[in-house]
């Protein structure tokens, strides 16, 4: 038999079913321009901010050690005076001044502000504080203040303050400060006005007759 009349003429081609070499896609580099003026616009607005809010604002300026004392000050001494120490929470120091203030004059006294100069071993000023005087109010189980306003001293009354530093000059000479007080809100005592308002009770009765 003749081969060639055997066979159709059709030709198979082959196919390869083993595995086949798959280049990988190039990584993408990604794109940070975006991020980057995202995070230049909170920053600005984050500046502008400060600048609107904080314009003006400036540390208070510490009172002049010249500074006259209110002319109330003489009828209230300070005495009894006493200083103790304790750490924070920070790892610092915590100072406290206790004393006694005592309302000699007329008037019911509803605010006091102290300077407080704490001196150095050369006696100038080390350290220059304005505070507001605040009364003690209980001891027990610890010590706790109040502001004046509180407990208003009426006249002959006395009471315990306590003034608090969180930080003192490493140069102050370690003797009591100057308490000097620069400023005091009051009123008409109660006892006072009573006897005003009996005077002029019989002022009146005396010029009716």
């Amino acid at each position: 038999m003749d081969r060639g009349a055997g066979q159709s003429g059709c030709t198979i081609a082959l196919v390869s079913t083993g595995p086949q070499l798959i280049r990988p896609a190039e990584a993408q580099e990604r794109n940070w321009l975006p991020v980057a003026i995202a995070v230049a616009i909170v920053l600005a607005v984050a500046v502008g901010l400060v600048l609107i809010f904080g314009h003006g604002k400036s540390a208070p300026a510490a009172t002049p050690i010249s500074a006259a004392l209110d002319p109330y000050a003489a009828n209230l001494p300070v005495s009894n005076l006493q200083m103790s120490e304790s750490a924070n929470l920070a790892g610092g120091k915590v100072t406290y001044v206790d004393g006694s203030i005592s309302n000699t004059g007329s008037r019911t006294v509803t605010a006091i502000t102290v300077q407080v100069l704490f001196r150095d071993p050369a006696h100038e000023v080390a350290q220059n504080e304005t505070e507001p005087l605040k009364i003690i109010r209980t001891r027990q189980p610890y010590v706790d203040v109040e502001p004046v306003s509180a407990s208003p001293l009426k006249p002959g009354d006395s009471a315990d303050f306590r003034l608090v530093f969180d930080t003192v000059a490493q140069d102050w000479d370690g003797a009591f400060p100057e308490i000097r007080v620069i400023h005091v809100d009051s009123k008409q005592g109660a006892s006072t006005r009573s006897e005003a308002d009996g005077f002029e009770s019989r002022a009146r009765i005396s010029g009716a007759a």
